[in-house]
């Protein structure tokens, strides 16, 4: 394992530090957007550094871009799904409706508009989200083991988890979806049709949670009880790469602008890199006690949410040999 310089990493504080910045995602205008899960709100930060804050629902987790130009992220405490716009000409989804219907608030048309739908299955704890290959929008309900399809025209429809407790979600290179289902120590398959597959861990009691879309075609995973990276192949090869620090808890992962994958270890107060044949190394943030969430490519750099207030960044630099 290399350890990085500590020179390129810079945080930014965005928040008190009760709100707890948790998801973040590159917007389409430029800006970082990030959740509030502990405020209930959802945050910008131009490129200037200015920070905006919108109020949402309970307990916002992850956030993602959609193929509508708008923000899309769920409300774990809510129990629904919402759509915030990030420009003038995007409007409300529609009048409040009941489960599956749209509803609305903020100034129609407007930046900052919220929009939320309300999966058909109640108290269904929706966590991961994700751009699909079909112009909808997915997640996973975590605690009733399904995922939803919510359609461009609202419409929600449900189908079976292939596994327990599903939680990240993205779109593979196959045209089909992957979570990670980390109650039921696997990863799984869904096709925009509904019919799910399951790809049991090697490693037991692993607690797979973040997943992202690699650079190579496949899959990669993290693996917050085991204290590893894993990667699987569309046709569900399984690799594992345990980190140095097995008790570091990674918990989200992202393709970086430089063709390697990056990982927020949530124990350590790391970000980590690991490269497509293996090679890791790792930045220290400003506290081992700082708890990165989210991260994300954004600008040029890698960005994290940090729970303690903060967005920091990463920029991609020399590292110490090996």
């Amino acid at each position: 394992m290399g350890r990085w310089l500590a020179d390129p990493v810079r945080a930014y504080t965005v928040s008190g530090p009760d709100a707890g910045p948790y998801g973040v995602a590159s917007g389409p205008d430029g800006a970082l957007w990030f959740t509030l899960v502990h405020q209930g709100a959802v945050g910008r930060r131009d490129a200037t550094g200015r920070v905006t804050t919108h109020p949402v629902g309970a307990g916002p987790t992850v956030i993602a871009p959609g193929p509508d130009g708008a923000l899309w992220f769920t409300e774990y405490g809510a129990h629904r799904v919402s759509r915030i716009a990030v420009g003038g000409g995007v409007g409300d989804a529609g009048a409040p409706g009941g489960a599956g219907a749209p509803g609305g608030a903020g100034a129609p048309g407007g930046a900052g508009t919220v929009s939320w739908y309300t999966p058909l299955t109640a108290d269904a704890g929706p966590y991961g989200i994700a751009a699909g290959p079909d112009g909808a929008m997915w997640c996973t309900l975590a605690a009733v083991d399904r995922v939803a399809r919510i359609a461009p025209d609202g419409t929600v429809t449900e189908y079976p988890a292939p596994g327990a407790f599903p939680s990240a979600l993205v779109a593979g290179s196959d045209g089909a979806l992957w979570c990670t289902l980390n109650q039921g120590n696997a990863v799984g398959r869904i096709t925009t049709d509904g019919r799910g597959t399951a790809y049991p861990l090697p490693t037991e009691a692993a607690g797979p949670v973040g997943i992202t879309a690699g650079p190579d075609g496949a899959l990669w995973f993290v693996e917050i009880g085991a204290g590893q990276i894993g990667r699987i192949t569309v046709d569900g090869t399984i690799t594992e790469y345990p980190l140095p620090d097995r008790a570091a808890r990674p918990h989200a992962i992202t393709t970086g602008p430089d063709g390697a994958l990056w990982f927020t270890e949530w124990g350590s107060g790391r970000v980590g890199r690991i490269t497509t044949d293996g090679h890791i190394t790792a930045y220290d943030l400003p506290s081992r006690t700082c708890e990165p969430h989210g991260i994300t490519a954004h600008d040029g750099a890698v960005w994290c949410a940090l729970e303690t207030g903060a967005l920091a960044r990463v920029a991609p630099g020399r590292a110490d040999a090996p």
